[in-house]
């Protein structure tokens, strides 16, 4: 019965995936227009700008989730260890977390200097594009980065699921 309901709940996440993918591919269908349009009216160097920029985004975003999930994960295990675990198993989740909290600061760093970037370019935009225009970048942005934490999300909530249903496929005769 409970694995039912698991292979339910992992069936359920699928599809929240699928739908989710669908919309990824509609925003970076609605990126390309928006590509083209600051392509034809940027100057170069500020069209390079605009593109560094959304290409780092998904790559900032993407960091700071990883190392986010590291660093539960790592805190999980660390609020796990009782009085009888040895000491190497401490010591190494202490340097694990260590390693990932100073990874994770340098991560929020980057998305620091990427949102005043995030101002700079908007303040190119701001220059060429309509208020409809402008807004509709603000939109993708927004909606590019929440579609990447979604994804993130669902991918965690899915392989912990599949973990538990293997976990206890296994403790079963």
């Amino acid at each position: 019965e409970l694995m039912g309901s698991l292979r339910a709940r992992l069936q359920s996440l699928w599809e929240e995936r699928e739908l989710v993918l669908q919309e990824s591919r509609e925003c970076a269908q609605r990126g390309r227009a928006l590509e083209a349009t600051v392509r034809d009216l940027c100057k170069p160097n500020e069209f390079q700008r605009y593109l560094m920029f959304i290409g780092d985004l998904e790559k900032v975003v993407s960091l700071l989730l990883c190392l986010s999930s590291r660093l539960a994960r790592v805190q999980n295990a660390m609020s796990r260890v009782d009085g009888s675990a040895d000491a190497e198993e401490k010591q190494s989740l202490s340097e694990r977390h260590e390693l990932l909290s100073g990874q994770w600061e340098d991560a929020k760093d980057l998305k620091d200097n990427l949102d005043r970037r995030e101002r700079v370019v908007s303040a190119i935009l701001a220059k060429y594009l309509t208020e409809q225009q402008l807004q509709d970048y603000r939109h993708f942005v927004q909606v590019k980065t929440s579609l990447l934490i979604e994804q993130k999300d669902l991918e965690e909530q899915i392989k912990f699921f599949e973990e538990q249903l293997e976990t206890l496929g296994q403790s079963l005769p």
